[in-house]
């Protein structure tokens, strides 16, 4: 398997891995308390969010056309 590939998978793995991480903290009561507040989440959970997305995206660019040539 192409090291392309590998790593495609790697970054998918990390970008779920982000994505469980953010969906957690946004059902914290302390996110829950901010949301009423503020309106939004605060800054680290809407990193992991955004991270964990991009992550997925980049992951599977690469694990689909990361090993051809």
């Amino acid at each position: 398997m192409p090291i392309g590939r590998v790593a495609g998978l790697m970054l998918l793995a990390v970008g779920v891995a982000l994505l469980v991480i953010g969906h957690d903290a946004t059902d914290s009561f302390g996110e829950q308390l901010s949301k009423t507040f503020t309106g939004h989440y605060s800054q680290d959970t809407v990193w992991y969010l955004v991270g964990g997305i991009a992550a997925l995206v980049g992951g599977a660019a690469l694990a689909l056309f990361g090993g051809r040539r």
